[in-house]
């Protein structure tokens, strides 16, 4: 599939390496060596499974992320927030070599009388390549897409949502993230159902360990 490579580690945590290397939401449930070297961090949305101040002192790659999230790291550590470049919905940026597209305004709903969030994904190609990371949403890229990064597994989520979702995109290949929700026996649901449902619109499910390759 060209010649990004795609790691997965905990959670929602993604890392993408081409000329240069980016992670996606490397929160408190992901593993700290995920940012070693990277040359940019991406960020979907404030929920602390997705980023963490600690997280991002331990690397002093700038930080691309919604205006919410801008508003937390501030607060958190403002030398942090040095580092900060606050993106929108409908924005196209150049990050580190991958060009990089905000798509989506919102969190999905975790229930009707709790806060409901900002968030937005991000669609990343090196040129050769194309990835959707939708941080916790529904949202669909828009277009077609190499590798979706597929919730596997939320609070925020029924089965059949997630699989309508991975399907509706139909990408060749469909990453597992938001994986630490279940236990191993649910996971194991998880995998026969998206496996069953996707095969027949010829995308493939993977569920990987972390720091394991797509």
């Amino acid at each position: 599939m060209g010649r990004m490579r795609i790691t997965k580690f905990g959670h929602s945590c993604v890392r993408l390496s081409a000329t240069s290397d980016v992670v996606i939401d490397p929160g408190g449930w992901s593993e700290r060596e995920a940012l070693d070297g990277v040359a940019a961090v991406l960020v979907t949305h404030e929920h602390p499974d997705h980023w963490t101040v600690d997280q991002l002192r331990a690397t002093d790659a700038p930080v691309f992320t919604i205006a919410a999230v801008a508003d937390r790291i501030r607060d958190a550590d403002p030398v942090v927030a040095e580092r900060l470049t606050v993106v929108r919905p409908g924005e196209e940026l150049d990050v580190a070599g991958f060009s990089v597209r905000v798509i989506g305004e919102k969190h999905a709903v975790i229930h009707p009388e709790l806060t409901h969030f900002d968030n937005s994904g991000y669609l990343v190609s090196d040129g050769d390549s194309t990835l959707f990371h939708p941080g916790d949403s529904f949202t669909r890229p828009g277009q077609q897409v190499d590798v979706f990064c597929a919730p596997a597994c939320a609070p925020w989520a029924k089965m059949s949502e997630l699989v309508d979702l991975a399907r509706d995109v139909a990408a060749p290949r469909s990453l597992a993230i938001h994986d630490k929700v279940y236990s191993d026996l649910g996971l194991g649901v998880v995998d026969r159902t998206m496996g069953q449902f996707l095969e027949p619109v010829g995308s493939t499910w993977h569920r990987l360990e972390p720091g394991s390759d797509l």
